[in-house]
């Protein structure tokens, strides 16, 4: 396996507000929980404070190609409605705190309502 950084955002479909404003949220929670269970989604999680507005999210994956990427992340549901899109895909190599890294990802992140 091999590490990626994946980049998606808010596609043409995405509602005004934020992620928990979205259509759909909790079927795309379990979805993702999903795979960080499976051990595909390593870390992930929204950029710079955009949760609030047009998302833009990085995950960190451990997959066998760009094209496993594609694969899992196309059954979504934000991805057959257009609210969600992948705009970048990168080989990652990490090398700072490489050996925390097993450890780190022995427990998935959950995505999770916050608490109001």
């Amino acid at each position: 396996m091999s590490y990626f950084a994946v980049v998606r955002e808010a596609g043409p479909a995405w509602a005004a507000g934020g992620i928990y404003d979205q259509p759909a949220v909790e079927g795309h929670a379990t979805f993702m929980n999903a795979l960080a269970d499976d051990g595909f989604i390593l870390f992930g999680g929204p950029l710079a404070g955009s949760e609030q507005g047009r998302v833009r999210v990085l995950l960190v994956v451990d997959a066998d190609s760009e094209a496993e990427i594609h694969r899992r992340l196309a059954d979504d549901p934000w991805v057959s409605t257009s609210q969600l899109v992948t705009v970048g895909i990168e080989a990652w190599k990490p090398l700072v705190g490489a050996e925390r890294l097993a450890t780190a990802a022995s427990e998935p992140p959950r995505l999770r309502r916050p608490e109001v």
